[in-house]
């Protein structure tokens, strides 16, 4: 029993720094007086996981399911995880793991600067996994959700619910690059297909509820009449549903996001009176990434770039995408 405790006591100290700014987590690390790794640790691959620290339920999960992916490939797989507070600090940990001796890296950047250092790694013949936000670089590898599909998906729903006029406020958020922008290219050019007569107005955000929140009580003090919201993001949308209640706004009858958040879909039966929808993202898919990265060291071939379609989720099927054990 005593020796559970421990273990399962050390797991949860793992998992607890994989969510700290500027953490690393290590898989083989020898206790004090323990003898070094074996010669089969040693022929075990290398492989090194970047990602951000925690500022978003999303990008926790992120990190949660790349760590347990590689303890499932234990057998084969040695690793090393980092999170990281802005590009600098991810240069600074990719340099470390370079270092190290890491023969494939799962990279999930959420700035720009990346390039250049992404760029020597590759250069010196490692594997780049590059995970949801693109890296510019030729040889990297890539696996990321269908952001572009987002707002497809996005904007034949909002259509579906509202028709083919009125008032569509797109929360945009321009600072998480790629991300955004495949989602807003999207839905802009869809709605042009579809319904070229909505009025679409443009707001920036960020991915969390508290700027949610903010941003659409400041949104609708300026728009006393809103049909729908495009919104990216569930954490965003969260804020954006308290600020919608706070005001005792009725007019909006739909709301989209992105993600997967277990919380979002709970809130999509209590609220009858407007549609909230999920175009479903979900950080699981990091265990692709780190699959691509074995295979790859496995010999196997992989495609360049894998894309995974995303699922829009709303009150009629949100109880199938129910886990009560998801990390978000």
């Amino acid at each position: 029993m005593k020796k559970l405790l421990a273990f399962v006591l050390a797991a949860a100290m793992s998992l607890s720094l994989a969510a700290c700014g500027g953490s690393t987590t290590t898989s083989s690390a020898p206790a004090s007086g323990a003898t070094p790794a074996s010669s089969a640790a040693a022929d075990k691959y290398k492989v090194g996981i970047l990602a951000p620290a925690v500022t978003h339920g999303w990008v926790a999960a992120v990190a949660y399911h790349a760590e347990a992916r590689c303890k499932e490939l234990a057998d084969k797989v040695d690793y090393k995880l980092y999170t990281s507070n802005n590009a600098d600090e991810m240069t600074s940990q990719l340099d470390d793991l370079m270092t190290w001796g890491a023969k494939a890296i799962v990279a999930f950047p959420q700035w720009e600067g990346m390039e250049v250092p992404i760029k020597k790694a590759v250069d010196a013949g490692i594997t780049i996994v590059n995970f949801d936000i693109a890296i510019n670089v030729d040889g990297v590898y890539r696996v990321s959700g269908d952001n572009e599909g987002m707002g497809v998906e996005g904007a034949k729903y909002i259509v579906d619910k509202i028709g083919k006029t009125g008032n569509v406020v797109i929360l945009d958020v321009p600072t998480s690059g790629s991300v955004a922008e495949l989602r807003k290219k999207g839905f802009t050019e869809t709605v042009a297909k579809l319904a070229p007569d909505l009025k679409l107005t443009t707001y920036a955000t960020k991915f969390t509820r508290e700027d949610g929140l903010k941003d659409f009580a400041d949104i609708l003090t300026k728009n006393p009449k809103i049909d729908a919201v495009y919104s990216m993001d569930d954490e965003t949308s969260i804020g954006a549903l308290q600020a919608i209640k706070e005001a005792g706004r009725t007019d909006i009858k739909v709301i989209t996001g992105g993600g997967g958040a277990q919380e979002y879909f709970n809130m999509m039966p209590q609220n009858e009176n407007i549609w909230i929808e999920s175009a479903l993202y979900s950080p699981a898919m990091v265990r692709d990434a780190v699959d691509v990265a074995v295979n790859v060291l496995d010999g196997k071939t992989e495609e360049k770039v894998k894309i995974i379609p995303t699922t829009i989720v709303d009150r009629d099927n949100c109880a199938q995408f129910k886990d009560d054990k998801s990390p978000y």
